[in-house]
């Protein structure tokens, strides 16, 4: 894409993601010409995605409000509220929110990533099953689809 692009909120998509939380999907592939993606993510206390490294993009998070734990590699490290990290492709990470709620600004470089979140969440828009989940299964499998290599459990 050679224009700018405005998403208003009400164009943006909101999936169930992990634990009940959400990622909403700011800025796709569509709308950067496969840039970048920009999401969010809203969670809760104790949500902690699998030990993973992206083989495909760049990542940044921001977050915007609550703290967390982040592991990239061997290193732990905080994060409060403002506090940035980059973790570039092929680096094991993950994180676990401490705080009671969390607000996270998530982009990537290229663009894909939302592929994988598109797979295995739930769009808010639709009925939401009495049992939903994102079994461990699928999400594996989402994540093979876009070059995501679940290393191990949530630390």
């Amino acid at each position: 894409m050679t224009m700018p692009y405005l998403a208003q909120a009400e164009q943006q998509q909101t999936l169930e993601w992990l634990d009940g939380g959400t990622f909403s999907v700011l800025l796709d592939g569509r709308a950067t010409g496969g840039r970048l993606t920009v999401g969010r993510f809203r969670v809760g206390k104790g949500e902690a995605p699998p030990f993973h490294m992206h083989t495909r993009e760049d990542e940044v998070f921001m977050l915007i409000k609550g703290t967390a734990l982040l592991w990239a590699g061997e290193e732990q490290m905080e994060m409060t509220e403002g506090g940035i990290v980059y973790l570039p492709r092929n680096i094991p990470h993950g994180y676990r929110i401490t705080s009671d709620t969390a607000d996270l600004l998530m982009i990537a470089t290229p663009a894909g990533i939302e592929g994988m979140f598109r797979h295995a969440g739930r769009d808010i828009t639709t009925p939401r099953p009495d049992d939903f989940a994102i079994a461990p299964e699928e999400l594996a499998e989402a994540a093979d689809l876009y070059g995501q290599i679940i290393i191990g459990p949530p630390r």
